[in-house]
Order: structure tokens, then C-alpha cells, then sequence
């Protein structure tokens, strides 16, 4: 069916966006005509292709790379705009440069901020490599913060102790000031620009290609500048692509967290594990979202009701104001019920930081201090911030072991492995972070799992082998699709798509959820995923077409809210982020098991299963399981 040829305008294209610095290193391909003549499609081969470019991407790409991989590295922006820069607290290791420290403590206290769900062989693993990541991160240069002697600054974060519980606050949070994540994203872009990787910029990951066997042999993309399409075939694809917060009205992620791979993985067959947990920051800006560190409570910030009371003391006696972030949020939203919300309308809280020194908030929250300046005028160091808990991260995503190798589960083998697909970051569900993550834990997981990955891609793979087999057809009903969505006439927008989900995401599977607001929620998602069939675009070209861009994400972001609505419903338990007011209690006995939710993408239709997690660790003397115990702070 194809025709191969070399198409010299085309190939001149990638050759010009190298030398403008979007594309480092040459993509090498042929391109090939006949899926359609109304399109360029460009063929090129990679040993590993790493979708995304946020910490889990580049630290996979740069892992795949220094092990002799022929390497791309998909994403839609540059890859220091990707949200990584926005996190701000630190990465939790139990280093001990504060005070005395064990990873096994830092392990405990995961396990117990998972509520349990959490797979204890992947935090087993994760907190062991806690302090080699850390440090492998100090010999990128990433900057920390320093203590008078020298050593990395470590500060208090939520939920974290020492002693199984039992010692009080732990100081584990290795920070960079308040802009830990921009750090670390700079520190691994420019090491991995050490490495022979191939960043394929503005590109758009439109699918995952399998073949029969069920095995992920490549990635097709789109690149946004010139409008060609890109079938790039490899042996291993790892997805790290991040969250969908975006599903959300009010969050504190960027415009670009669309759940992109969750989706891809969707249409491919394989579920999402855990959707129904969705982790609300507590300290997100009035009016705005934007994030408000919890490093701020770390550094002693405070929580206070209209009466100056400091309300946490009330729902968590021994962390206060450090409880874990899904107490902290049910605690904020209980006082404004209640009607000891601040403001004209009583409707949110303040974060006081105006009897911290000065000192401290310029070395310490020198961010924070102008943030809160901007997006709601106030000066920190004489006025409370008034925040709202927001929509921050999913705890759900694509269900991966601890190698990072993606699961889907079957009756016989609830551990089936996808062969040649990876993923890492939020995107991924270890599950590490089980019904809620601690802050602190998810610049941990990223350099972690995307490690992880690139290790085991070395251990099952060798640099230069032979490339599966790419058929004439593979991709031909994406660029159909895309072809359809480009052309598509119908007489609703994208905005008003989106809003709509937007709206019913915010409104029925909020902080507080009942069988009536999941149920309706659960209706009305429905309802709007099948009107997306009359979406309409206005923009026909394939140079930059934003509004064509800003539809496929649509497209991604409906499966996730659709899969998490329809987990949270059937959910009859309360347990970490998923707070139902109709069943209070957490139900170990029926539903410590994960989620599994599958999408079909013709139909929109959701449909459950469940896997059970993992109880036991990698290593029982190494590190003794937890056992479930009442979740108390």
C-alpha cells in the first residue's frame, strides 16, 4: 500500500527545527504516502521512546540514553515548561541531615498516608532508593538549600515521622527554597543533553501503536510546527505524560495536563487503576488555584478559621497543621461548611506566615512571598493568604509494577506485563501513593520510577536490536480520526465541552462525595463524553492549529474524568482523598482492592473490575509489611 519516498521538503523541516534548538539531534526517517494523500507521514525507528519530558520523561530518556539506547523523547513543550517546574516543596529521602532518620520510617509512614491501598513492594522499593536518587540529583547539581554545615536542608512536611509514628515530626523534605521542582527539571534537561537523545519538541502524541499480539511496538505523533505525521517505532515506549487535573474547574495544574498517555493507554485496551482518587491541595489561592506550598507549614505556617482559632488542632492533635493533605482538606472544607469560613462570603480560610521572620520567608518561601503578591495581593509577611483546598494531583493512573513495566490485568494474571510499554510519574499508578500521597513523594516517585524504567529497559533489552515489525497500515485510523476531528462541523465548541466536564468534575466528585452528587455526576459524564461526537473546530490548517490541539486534549481529558466518576460511585467506603459522607468508614474487609476502569472509546462507555494490591514487600527481613491500622494524625 505505501509508497515510500524521500520527501525533501518535509525532511528539511526537522533538519531546520534542529538548528533552531527544537529538536536536539536529527530524527532520522523516511516518509511514507498512501494512508492518505492529504498527509506526510514521516517513519522513524528508536530503541527506546520516552512520551514526555516532565521529571519521569527526562530521567527515563537520560537513563535509556546512558545505557547506549537510541533515544527520542516526545513532548508538546519544551521540556523545562513542563509542570515538574511548578512543584515547589522538596523530595522526601530519609537522609537524616536534620535530624535521625530511616527509610523504613519514611516507608511506614507512605504506606499509612495511602490508606493502605498502596502496593507495599513499590513503596518498598521507593523509599529505599529515596536517598541514591536524592543524592544522584546532588551530583547533577541540582541546588539545594544548605544547612550552616554544608549538608542538603531538609524541612517538615505533612504526614512524614520518625519512629513508625511514634517520634514526632520528621524533617525528610529535601528542598531547593520553594522551587524544588524547577530545580530539578532544569538540573535533569541539561544532564541529559550529556546523553545522544533525540527531543522531538512540539510533537503531540496522538496514539500508542500495538500489534496483534498485543504488544506496544511505537508511538504516532503529530508535529505541531509543520503539520507532518510521525509513526516512530521502538522495541520499549515509556509513557510519561503526567496528570489531568485540567478535568477539574479549579486545580493547580497548568493548561497542558490533560491526562494525554492515560488516554492513549485507554484506547489500547489497558485500564486506569484508582481514578477515584483525586488529591485536593489544601493550600490553593482564593479565586485563583494557584499552589501555596505545603512547605509553608512545613516552615511553621498556620491555619486559622474567622475566629484566629488554629482549627487543626482539633482533627489531627499530633500534626496539626502537618496532618496529611486529605485530612487537612476535609478539615478546611468542615470549618467553612460550619460557617467559620473568612471572607464576605465566609467560603475560605487563611494561611498565616506574618509571624515567621523575614529572613525566613526571603531564603526559605522567597516564591511563595511573590505568588501570593501577584495572584492575591497581599503581603506575606504582614497579611494571612486566603487558600481553598484545589483540585492538585490523581493518585490514579496507568497501573505499572515497580520495574515501571504497565499492567493489564487479567482473571489468570492480575501482574500481566504489556510488552515494550513502560510508564512513570503521575501518569503511572506504582501504586505508591495508594488512596492519597504524601507531599514531598511525587518528585520522589518521578526520578525514582523513571529510573526504574531505564534500568529495567536495560536489564530485558540491548542496544541495536532488531525493530518489530510496523505494518503498511499501523496508525492508518488515527490520522483518519485526526483528519475527521480537523474537518468536524458540529455545533459545539471545545470550551464549552470542556467547561461543561469541567463543571461536573467540580461540583459531584469534590472533596466531600454522596451516593446522589457520584450518581448524578456519573450521569452527566456520560452525557458529555457522547457530545463530544458534536464537537466542531474552526480551524482547518496543520500549522500550529491550536484549536485542533486544544480538542485532542479534550478527547483525552473526557476517558479520565468518565473513568474517575464511575470508580468514585462505585466506591462504598471512605479512604484517603475518596470521602464519602454516606460511608464514613474505610472498608478493608470489601474494597482494599484497586480500581480498574476500562473506556471504550466508540461507545463511551465505562466499565469496572479489580485487582487486589499488594499487601507484602519486596523483602519481608529487609522490611516487614505494614499492617492496616486506624489512619489517626
Amino acid at each position: 500500500m505505501f509508497k515510500r519516498s524521500l520527501n525533501p521538503k518535509v525532511v528539511n523541516n526537522i533538519f531546520t527545527n534542529s538548528k533552531r534548538g527544537l529538536v536536539v539531534g536529527s530524527p532520522t526517517g523516511t516518509v511514507s504516502s498512501g494512508i492518505t494523500s492529504k498527509y506526510n507521514v514521516v517513519d522513524q525507528t528508536y530503541d527506546a521512546i520516552v512520551v514526555g519530558a516532565g521529571g519521569a520523561g527526562l530521567r527515563a530518556a537520560m537513563g535509556c540514553a546512558e545505557k547506549g539506547f537510541k533515544t527520542a523523547c516526545i513532548t508538546k513543550l519544551f521540556p523545562t515548561r513542563s509542570h515538574t517546574v511548578a512543584a515547589q516543596g522538596g523530595i522526601n529521602a530519609a537522609l537524616g541531615n536534620m535530624t535521625e532518620d530511616d527509610w523504613k520510617w519514611h516507608m511506614y509512614d507512605t504506606v499509612k498516608g495511602s490508606d493502605w491501598l498502596g502496593d507495599q513492594d513499590a513503596i518498598h522499593y521507593m523509599c529505599r532508593e529515596a536517598p541514591r536518587a536524592v543524592l544522584e540529583l546532588e551530583s547533577y547539581g541540582l541546588p539545594f538549600s544548605r544547612t550552616e554545615d554544608g549538608k542538603i536542608y531538609q524541612r517538615a512536611f505533612g504526614g512524614q515521622s520518625l519512629k513508625y509514628g511514634k517520634g514526632g515530626q520528621a524533617y525528610r523534605c529535601a528542598a531547593a527554597a520553594d522551587r524544588t521542582g524547577h530545580a530539578m527539571l532544569h538540573t535533569l534537561y541539561g544532564r541529559s543533553l550529556a546523553f545522544d537523545t533525540t527531543f522531538l519538541v512540539e510533537y503531540f502524541a496522538l496514539d500508542l501503536m500495538m500489534d496483534e499480539t498485543g504488544r506496544c511496538i511505537g508511538v504516532i505523533c503529530l508535529n505541531m510546527e509543520d503539520g507532518t505525521i510521525h509513526r516512530i517505532r521502538g522495541n520499549n515506549t515509556v509513557l510519561a505524560t503526567g496528570g489531568y487535573g485540567r478535568a477539574y474547574f479549579s486545580c493547580t495544574s497548568a493548561h497542558t495536563c490533560t491526562g494525554d498517555g492515560n488516554a492513549m493507554a485507554l484506547r489500547a485496551g489497558i485500564p486506569l487503576q484508582d481514578p477515584e482518587f483525586v488529591q485536593f491541595h489544601p493550600t490553593g489561592i482564593y479565586g485563583a488555584g494557584c499552589l501555596i506550598t505545603e512547605g509553608c507549614r512545613g516552615e511553621g505556617g498556620i491555619l486559622r478559621n474567622s475566629s484566629g482559632e488554629r482549627f487543626m488542632e482539633r482533627y489531627a492533635p499530633s500534626a496539626k497543621d502537618l496532618a496529611s493533605r486529605d485530612v487537612v482538606s476535609r478539615a478546611m472544607t468542615m470549618e467553612i461548611r460550619e460557617g467559620r469560613g473568612v471572607g464576605p462570603k465566609k467560603d475560605h480560610i487563611y494561611l498565616h506566615l506574618d509571624h515567621l521572620p523575614k529572613e525566613v520567608l526571603h531564603q526559605r518561601l522567597p516564591g511563595i512571598s511573590e505568588t501570593a503578591s501577584i495572584f492575591a495581593g497581599v503581603d506575606v509577611t504582614k497579611e494571612p493568604i486566603p487558600v481553598l483546598p484545589t483540585v492538585h494531583y490523581n493518585m490514579g493512573g496507568i497501573p505499572t509494577n515497580h520495574f515501571g513495566e504497565v499492567l493489564k490485568p487479567t482473571k489468570e494474571n492480575p501482574d500481566a506485563v504489556v510488552k515494550g510499554l513502560f510508564a512513570a510519574g503521575e501518569a503511572a499508578c506504582a501504586s505508591v501513593h495508594g488512596a492519597n500521597r504524601l507531599g514531598a513523594n511525587s518528585l520522589l516517585d518521578i526520578v525514582v520510577f523513571g529510573r526504574a524504567c531505564a534500568l529495567r529497559i536495560a536489564d530485558i533489552a540491548k542496544p541495536g536490536e532488531k525493530f518489530p515489525e510496523l505494518k503498511h497500515n499501523s496508525g492508518e485510523g488515527t490520522i483518519s480520526y485526526l483528519d475527521k476531528l480537523r474537518h468536524a462541523k458540529g455545533p459545539l465548541s471545545t470550551a464549552s465541552i470542556r467547561m461543561n466536564m469541567q463543571n461536573v468534575m467540580q461540583d459531584n466528585a469534590a472533596v466531600y462525595r454522596t451516593q446522589e452528587t457520584l450518581a448524578l455526576g456519573k450521569s452527566e459524564i456520560d452525557k458529555i463524553t457522547k457530545s463530544f461526537a458534536d464537537v466542531g473546530v474552526t480551524d482547518r490548517s496543520m500549522i500550529w492549529n491550536t484549536d485542533l490541539i486544544e480538542t485532542l486534549e479534550l478527547k483525552n481529558l473526557l476517558p479520565n474524568a468518565a473513568t474517575t466518576m464511575h470508580c468514585a460511585e462505585a466506591r462504598k467506603e471512605s479512604r484517603g482523598a475518596h470521602a464519602r459522607e454516606d460511608f464514613k468508614e474505610r472498608d478493608d474487609a470489601n474494597w482494599m482492592t484497586h480500581s480498574l476502569g476500562y473506556y471504550d472509546d466508540d461507545t463511551c462507555q465505562v466499565t469496572l473490575a479489580y485487582r487486589k494490591n499488594k499487601e507484602g514487600t519486596l523483602d519481608e527481613k529487609e522490611c516487614p509489611r505494614v499492617p492496616p491500622a486506624k489512619r489517626v494524625y
